[in-house]
């Protein structure tokens, strides 16, 4: 079993998407409000966090997999699931609007919303508000970082320069910050030449202080 699957855009439709991982296709079934955020070519490499289903029908089974972007948005899956009546299939329908907004419409147990959400009716959505109210929290705090990542999608190859980054002990927010500012400005393709340009604009900016300075 694994939770996460790294792949180049093989197909996509408006349920899933097709990865090749080492020669190897992985149908990953992709809840609404996830689709939304994978503005991907095909031809790109994709990153996803995976939940995993195992089908079983006699002798034989099928794995089915479901994935998101980040892991909070798959332990708010893993949450809905834990709603007797929700099945995988019935959480990820129901996954059709912001993580937060959901949150916030169960934990003020505003059954008009939930009924909006695709496959949940009244039964249901008193059965997620009797599970879930008062255990959402954390899912109702990931609101301004969610809306940020969605207005500033960064390129697969930003997380790999970000991790060299944290390797060389630049704090979190600096080297996001430095990744992100550089992206705003030049055109680059891949994590080297990244580095080599926030390194460039390093150099200029120190050595324009010199020159103030002096």
């Amino acid at each position: 079993m694994f939770s996460r699957i790294v792949g180049t855009l093989v197909e996509r439709t408006s349920e899933a998407v097709l990865l090749d991982v080492g020669g190897l296709g992985y149908e990953i079934l992709l809840p609404p409000c996830v689709a939304q955020k994978i503005v991907h070519a095909v031809g790109e490499r994709v990153t996803l966090e995976i939940y995993a289903v195992v089908n079983l029908d006699g002798q034989t089974g099928r794995f089915t997999y479901y994935g998101f972007t980040n892991a909070v948005e798959r332990e708010f899956f893993e949450a809905l699931l834990r709603v007797a009546s929700i099945g995988p299939r019935s959480a990820a329908r129901a996954f059709s609007a912001p993580m937060a907004q959901i949150a916030q419409a169960i934990d003020r147990a505003d059954m008009s919303f939930l009924k909006t959400l695709p496959g949940i009716g009244q039964q249901k959505a008193r059965d997620i508000v009797a599970k879930l109210q008062g255990k959402v929290a954390r899912f109702l705090l990931i609101r301004e970082a969610e809306a940020a990542g969605v207005s500033a999608r960064m390129p697969d190859f930003a997380d790999e320069a970000l991790a060299v980054l944290l390797q060389l002990e630049y704090k979190r927010g600096e080297a996001e910050a430095m990744i992100r500012e550089t992206l705003e400005v030049v055109a680059v393709v891949d994590a080297e030449e990244l580095l080599a340009e926030i390194y460039r604009r390093k150099s200029a900016g120190a050595g324009g202080a010199t020159a103030n300075g002096a």
